[in-house]
């Protein structure tokens, strides 16, 4: 598969959904070839979510031929299946830029299209979403009809089942279309995922409800009256001749399972929804990567992906990274501490945790897409005096913050955080980085957070936050692997300092430090000496570095975080309580959201990287 630019029959003439529908249905099984022919071309060079997009495309193809979108309104729930929508959507030709600075965002982004009703980046939001969606169009008179696509797993996350539950027995116009592939990004867990695989073996559930209701209408005088009682009945007898579902019981009405690369199938069942007056639950069944083997035969490893090489599957990078060290790590501790458990939500590949997972199945849990109940599961673990470290990406701990607050830092329990994904995390955008955790964590009363910026720091880290410290306790450390480590540098306890300026001192933390460290040496050719006070627990501060800070003339803070209570606010306050006269500067990310780039090029736009530093040193 070359990497040159081919002619598509089809996909070529599709600027927007008006021209889909003009095909007929063969020719749109051709187009579904294109399509995945361009997505795995364009993941292979830019990178992206390559998995759940392949599994999605006949049925894009078919909300596209069904719907009249952006008149009615579409959300994706895990906005990492939308790739299609987009490319049928006009944006077909900025593909190419797709996750790359200044280009197309690689999930739904309502400032991007009018076909994107609502931004996504996290899960299990579709249905609330779009049921909002919904209510609004009706209050406004507006009868056009409102889809959620919720699937790749977002049904084990608990904000679903909230939606799901206040939209029952909603109005017509609002349709569900669960997209069941049997992942998330880690297989699927729970009882959920076994309760759509008891309606997946059941092939001819809707027939036996056809069938029957068919018989009943052709049975003369007692025919028609049996069926509308069972219909209303919530009796047995109900139960055993139409085995109603779960989505059923909350007021939707059920079609399915349908298969999701059957183009005919799709078509029927969603133009079937239009003619239902209330709301309507489309199961369909999705294979995960398909169309490309080796997406096909691991999809978890072909979820998010950066550059490979088509022809071999082989990722054109394999440095080892932050996530894999951790869980190597944590394995090793794990070893040696039966009371260890380690806890992921849905993406034991990506915190590392893989390793583990085999190694001690009874001490590894995965709970799905949810952040708010892996804390507080975490919180009833250490009531025990277990010890359970939760692994999780920086961007998705937002969610469970009311439980870090009332289930585990009120009662003082100790669980430990691993924040994987910290600070900028480039590609994906506003959605998922990573520079709110610390301004989150900083006001918990009890909370320790340590971020290290090497290997030999980070399993240091890791020891001090099960062992040495009580309650909360973070670990958070960056994507991709070890930053440059200056000749000689050896890391300290809690503070370390680097070069022998007397005058100024650069003080930051984590991976910024590999920067500073450079500054310091680009600034000594310069003529300018400094020191670099690198903090590696930032939460407390270390007193003993506050006072050092404290006998310098000039004080730079650089923060990969948000300025807005992040720890630079809290190292002025303590300078200041410490008697300090100098001048402080602080330079972090302002009241703004980072849009995507690469991490270089967006710690270059922040001016936090060396050159930003240097200059911010040389003109002050």
């Amino acid at each position: 598969m070359a990497l040159d630019k081919p002619q598509y029959k089809y996909l070529d003439k599709i600027d927007s959904p008006d021209d889909l529908k003009k095909l007929s249905i063969d020719e749109l099984y051709i187009l579904c070839d294109e399509i995945r022919d361009m997505l795995i071309r364009i993941v292979s060079k830019n990178g992206g979510h390559l998995s759940p997009n392949l599994g999605t495309v006949e049925l894009t193809v078919a909300l596209h031929y069904v719907y009249d979108f952006p008149k009615d309104s579409v959300v994706w729930d895990v906005g990492h299946q939308a790739y299609t929508h987009k490319i049928l959507t006009g944006r077909r030709d900025k593909m190419k830029t797709i996750r790359k600075k200044g280009g197309i965002s690689g999930f739904p982004k309502r400032s991007e299209s009018k076909f994107d009703a609502f931004n996504v980046g996290h899960s299990s939001t579709s249905i609330s979403a779009a049921y909002g969606i919904a209510r609004a169009k009706a209050l406004k008179g507006d009868n056009s009809r409102t889809v959620a696509v919720i699937g790749d797993g977002a049904l084990t996350g608990g904000l679903a089942y909230e939606g799901l539950n206040n939209a029952g027995r909603s109005p017509r116009n609002f349709t569900i279309v669960l997209n069941d592939n049997k992942m998330s990004i880690s297989k699927n867990v729970g009882s959920m995922a076994k309760y759509l695989t008891h309606i997946r073996i059941r092939p001819g559930y809707i027939k036996t409800k056809k069938v029957v209701e068919k018989i009943l209408l052709h049975t003369p005088v007692i025919g028609n009256p049996i069926r509308k009682l069972m219909l209303r009945s919530k009796s047995s007898l109900r139960t055993s001749v139409y085995r109603n579902t779960i989505f059923e019981d909350l007021g939707f009405v059920y079609y399915g399972p349908v298969d999701g690369h059957d183009l005919r199938k799709l078509i029927h069942a969603f133009n079937a929804s239009k003619n239902v007056n209330q709301g309507v639950l489309i199961h369909v069944m999705t294979t995960k990567g398909k169309g490309y083997s080796y997406a096909e035969n691991d999809p978890k490893s072909y979820h998010g992906v950066g550059s490979f090489d088509i022809d071999t599957g082989e990722p054109l990078s394999s440095r080892k990274g932050y996530s894999a060290r951790f869980g190597e790590i944590l394995c090793s501790m794990a070893d040696k501490d039966e009371k260890l458990c380690a806890i992921t939500a849905a993406m034991k590949s990506g915190t590392g945790l893989g390793g583990f997972s085999r190694k001690f199945k009874e001490r590894f849990f995965d709970v799905g897409i949810a952040e708010e109940h892996a804390v507080t599961f975490a919180a009833g673990m250490a009531s025990q005096g277990l010890i359970p470290v939760f692994a999780v990406y920086s961007s998705f701990l937002q969610r469970s913050y009311d439980q870090l607050i009332h289930d585990a830092a009120a009662q003082k329990l100790h669980i430990v955080l691993g924040i994987d994904r910290a600070g900028i995390v480039g590609d994906d955008g506003e959605t998922h980085q990573g520079v709110f955790d610390v301004a989150m964590l900083n006001p918990i009363p009890g909370a320790t957070v340590y971020s290290p910026c090497y290997f030999d720091e980070l399993k240091a880290d890791l020891d001090r936050a099960v062992y040495h410290d009580d309650g909360i306790a973070a670990v958070r450390y960056p994507r991709g692997g070890e930053p440059f480590r200056p000749e000689g540098f050896k890391p300290g306890a809690l503070y370390t300092t680097f070069g022998s300026g007397k005058s100024a001192v650069l003080v930051t933390y984590g991976r910024l430090f590999a920067y500073a460290a450079q500054a310091c040496e680009l600034l000594k050719e310069k003529g300018i000496d400094i020191t670099v006070l690198k903090l590696e627990r930032i939460r407390p501060i270390p007193p003993d570095a506050v006072e050092t800070a404290a006998s310098f003339k000039k004080v730079y803070f650089f923060e990969e975080g948000m300025e807005s209570g992040g720890v630079g606010e809290a190292f002025f306050v303590a300078l200041r309580d410490q008697g300090f006269v100098g001048s402080f500067e602080l330079s972090g990310i302002k009241d703004k959201f980072v849009v995507q780039a690469s991490v270089e090029q967006s710690l270059a736009d922040l001016g936090l990287d060396c050159t930003g530093m240097v200059n911010k040193l040389t003109w002050n």
